[in-house]
């Protein structure tokens, strides 16, 4: 019936060359028709109306239809609602036995009528987004901000600057690294948590690579990274992971960046990470004494309430720990991070695989096989800023030949030889060439040697038995 329809689309588009003269022919060569089929619809009533659709049930309307009326309801107090979570509610709360599907094709054409009934436009709809608020202390937003080279006449190349708001008072913290790696973005949070005063029961992340572990299909279980897991529980909050491409989730935080940078950066200049950290810290009580204009109290006041619902700190920090293998090289230095950190050159050899723990403050250089106290530990640095820096220990290169011995002269004449003094004893004048020649040394006859070992003296002279010959 569909084929019928498509054709008879194009006999009208062609009636008019059969009005102009076209022949039946020619007409169903164009179209690829049967000439006799071209003059049935040219003809009489077959080209006035198009063939009709046999009506059949729709099956999809016959299994919505009794909770169509809950559904439109839903939609009008909450016209996002996500499909999943309204066939959840119909499942659960009237025994719905329809797939996801079957509500999914529904709300494509129930959710644009409800909208016109709202009196929302199609460009409206698109551009919406659920505004969702919490309680105190139940919430805080995590994001980083790319601030270039603001250190970079002092030999910095690139810093970061790591955010946290709470989401109740729009509180914010902040401070500047130049790393985003994994010890690093834990480190930042024992700042923010000391900051506030405490831990949020939940915080919200994108699908960074320091908190997911890896990307996984729309619908599934995202993957969190074991370090990430181990620091939630041990500081109790629970990780709340954004769905991809979905920058609204977190809009709280990344409104923060950019006030960050107009407030505090904006027409500065700055000497260290320090001078970023305190540029932060002496704007933050401006920033507290302002009214929000979205929930419309003075940031401070509310920021009281949602510092006193925050969670306790532990009494033990927990310090994450970057964990990397890397070989020595021949000068007792290991590369992290475009940087060199020695070690003991009596502890180890060329090419020595050592692991490497990297905090955000620290490195600590550690053996794989404990040695015989079970003592694994080889060095420990404070952790370089930038990259290319040499941090040496210069006692790891006790007992390696630093060339003293070495000597030189400007003149042509040798420099003389030197003998030792007399009566350094006999074995000194061994050593010495000149001196053993003039070594004297005791004559004995072999007797004596037969005599101490108690062997017959060697004779020439040999006696054979009888009947015998030699």
């Amino acid at each position: 019936m569909v084929l019928r329809s498509e054709r008879w689309l194009e006999l009208r588009r062609y009636r008019a060359l059969h009005e102009a003269g076209l022949s039946l022919s020619q007409i169903a060569r164009e179209t690829g028709l049967d000439r006799k089929t071209v003059r049935k619809y040219l003809a009489g009533e077959a080209a006035a109306a198009p063939p009709q659709r046999s009506p059949r049930r729709d099956a999809r309307a016959s299994v919505l239809s009794p909770f169509a009326h809950v559904i439109d309801a839903w939609l009008r107090a909450e016209l996002l609602l996500k499909g999943t979570v309204i066939h959840e509610r119909l499942v659960e709360q009237y025994g719905f036995t329809g797939n996801y599907q079957r509500v999914k094709l529904y709300l494509q054409e129930a959710r644009p009528r409800i909208a016109a009934e709202l009196g929302i436009g199609p460009d409206e709809l698109a551009g919406l987004h659920r505004r969702f608020e919490v309680v105190p202390g139940a919430q805080a937003q995590v994001d980083w901000g790319d601030e270039g080279g603001i250190l970079a006449h002092v030999g910095i190349a690139k810093v970061y600057s790591f955010h946290m708001v709470l989401s109740y008072s729009r509180d914010p913290f902040c401070c500047f690294t130049t790393s985003q790696d994994l010890s690093a973005f834990w480190e930042c949070h024992r700042r923010a948590f000391a900051h506030f005063g405490g831990v949020p029961k939940s915080i919200v992340y994108d699908r960074t690579k320091t908190v997911v572990r890896r990307h996984v299909a729309p619908g599934q279980a995202v993957p969190l990274h074991p370090e990430a897991v181990a620091f939630a529980g041990h500081y109790d909050f629970d990780i709340d992971v954004l769905a991809a491409y979905r920058p609204t989730g977190k809009g709280r935080v990344e409104r923060q960046v950019t006030i960050v940078r107009d407030h505090v950066l904006a027409g500065r200049g700055f000497s260290s990470l320090a001078d970023l950290d305190a540029a932060f810290q002496a704007w933050v009580p401006m920033r507290r004494a302002r009214t929000h204009r979205t929930h419309g109290e003075v940031i401070g006041v509310r920021a009281a309430r949602d510092h006193a619902a925050l969670r306790s700190l532990p009494a033990r920090p927990y310090v994450v720990a970057a964990r990397h293998l890397r070989h020595v090289g021949k000068d007792c230095l290991i590369a992290y991070d475009a940087n060199l950190y020695s070690v003991p050159a009596r502890r180890v050899r060329h090419r020595q695989l050592v692991e490497v723990r990297a905090t955000a403050a620290t490195i600590t250089i550690h053996a794989t096989i404990a040695d015989q106290y079970g003592q694994t530990l080889l060095a420990s640095h404070p952790r370089a800023v930038g990259r290319g820096a040499r941090i040496v220990d210069p006692a790891h290169w006790d007992g390696l030949p630093d060339g003293h011995s070495r000597s030189t002269t400007t003149g042509d004449t040798p420099p003389p030889r030197t003998r030792p003094a007399p009566g350094g004893g006999p074995l000194q004048a061994l050593l010495n060439r000149a001196a053993a020649a003039h070594v004297t040394v005791d004559r004995r006859p072999l007797s004596v040697y037969d005599q101490i070992a108690g062997t017959s003296p060697f004779t020439s002279t040999r006696t054979y038995p009888k009947g015998t010959s030699s």
